[in-house]
């Protein structure tokens, strides 16, 4: 699918425009978008006394030139209660603090769409685009089969996209695509998922971006294979909690930039896509990889004089940068200060000699009826993770692992962090036994570094993440 390439995921301000205000190819004249992920509250997670830093409104940050695209993060679950899926904002909207559609776990924040309709504003002169960012390091989203997953993008489109829902978390505010931050689970159906996002919104009024957020070590394990078999417009790799991170950009044996430059020429679907260094925000943004301003900046220029793909800078996440000395005002800087001209490729095209199967594109682009959703019994695991130790858990799911709680789903009935289920603490209701495993999610190693580290919602319990990777 011929597509504009436009960057997606809160992107560290760089003004460009691809074809106007958000271009993900524009590289002359201006600077490579700059993108930062909005949702997680990071900072307040790792300083829950510090308040006045926490993380702001959507609206905040728009107000804002050095950003150029936001990735709202997460949609964390697929099949929840209801057979809707839900999203997980952390301070500013969650299942504990804000009411949710009857019968399921779907926040309502509706009360966000003049925000985000505020960001898109302007889209033709200096507007941003928001995107819905799905997975995070404890998501529990993954399919089963094809189908399943062509039903789910079909529900994404009409809950949050350019469809029509009774159940729409943002109102009527229309997201300009979604990021796939898959950092666990099997690859199954994510291509299909993709494919038809790209299929519903053929055709559409206006553009609609497919972004991933890989991590550095390639191939990425629970990406990779959907990023070689279908069209993304911009993947925004995590340089960090690896032994790739920036803090190893002088050894070439560990710094593989070049690696994503060349499987983007050669491999890619879109052999147009960009390529964005993925930086935490702060020193406690991640476990590692972090790198202050100035050194940033010199890997910036050293890798858009180098790599033609080049495309930008992503921060993890707004809290941080905010924090920490405006650092991505920093980061803008060096992309203006740096970045020169390249070859402007404005349009997305596949690869002809892909043989990743298509579906006809349709003639409309929105989709009035309501998807097909399956619905997760009473006492179905579905797409529940397995519960792991080092995780707080509130009101959320979870397997039983290995052991005589083994195969019974379970809820927590309070915050809690290792408290096991069926444990003596009390603090899980066993709701049953898994009477169907329609999808699974396995919470991803940690052998390259802590990927997520979780600490109690200062106000509600709600667990935050503070490490993405």
């Amino acid at each position: 699918m011929a597509a504009q390439l436009h960057r997606a995921a809160f992107i560290a301000g760089i003004g460009i425009s691809l074809v106007s205000a958000f271009n993900n190819n524009a590289r002359t004249n201006v600077s490579p978008p700059r993108c930062r992920y909005w949702g997680q509250n990071s900072y307040g997670a790792t300083h829950t006394s510090d308040t006045a830093n926490w993380q702001q409104t959507i609206s905040h940050y728009c107000q804002d030139s050095n950003i150029d695209a936001i990735p709202i993060a997460f949609l964390d679950v697929a099949f929840g209660a209801g057979g809707l899926p839900s999203i997980d904002l952390a301070n500013i909207c969650n299942i504990n603090d804000d009411p949710v559609f009857p019968g399921s776990e779907l926040p309502d924040c509706s009360f966000l769409a003049a925000g985000i309709e505020q960001c898109q504003a302007g889209w033709r002169t200096a507007g941003k685009i928001v995107t819905l960012s799905i997975g995070g390091a404890t998501g529990a989203v993954g399919f089963t089969s094809d189908s399943q997953a062509e039903s789910f993008a079909t529900q994404v489109w009409n809950l949050f996209l350019g469809g029509s829902s009774s159940t729409r978390p943002f109102g009527a505010a229309v997201l300009d695509g979604v990021d796939l931050d898959l950092e666990g689970g099997s690859q199954t159906g994510w291509p299909a998922f993709v494919t038809q996002i790209r299929t519903l919104a053929a055709g559409a009024s206006k553009q609609y971006y497919v972004t991933g957020a890989p991590q550095c070590p390639f191939p990425d394990a629970f990406i990779g294979n959907t990023l070689n078999t279908v069209a993304f417009d911009a993947i925004y790799v995590q340089f960090y909690n690896n032994f790739c991170g920036l803090t190893n950009f002088n050894n070439p044996n560990d710094w593989n930039f070049g690696t994503w430059d060349n499987w983007a020429k050669t491999v890619s679907p879109n052999p147009s896509i960009k390529i964005y260094i993925g930086a935490p925000a702060s020193s406690t943004a991640a476990g590692s990889g972090y790198v202050d301003a100035t050194t940033l900046a010199t890997i910036i220029k050293s890798t858009a004089a180098q790599y033609s793909s080049f495309g930008g800078v992503m921060l993890w996440d707004a809290s941080q940068a905010y924090a920490n000395n405006r650092y991505d005002a920093a980061v803008k800087s060096a992309l203006l200060a740096n970045v020169g001209s390249a070859p402007a490729s404005v349009t997305t095209t596949a690869r002809s000699t892909t043989t990743t199967a298509t579906k006809p594109l349709p003639t409309t682009t929105t989709t009035s009826a309501k998807p097909t959703t399956t619905s997760t019994p009473s006492g179905s695991c579905g797409v529940v993770a397995a519960w792991v130790a080092n995780v707080a858990y509130t009101s959320s799911r979870a397997r039983g692992p290995n052991g005589g709680y083994s195969g019974f789903l379970w809820t927590a009935n309070q915050w809690n962090f290792a408290e096991t289920p069926g444990g003596p603490s009390g603090a899980w209701d066993n709701e049953g036994p898994c009477v169907s495993t329609q999808a699974t999610r396995t919470v991803a190693s940690l052998t390259n570094g802590p990927r997520v580290s979780m600490t109690p919602h200062p106000s509600s319990g709600r667990a935050l993440r503070f490490n993405r990777e």
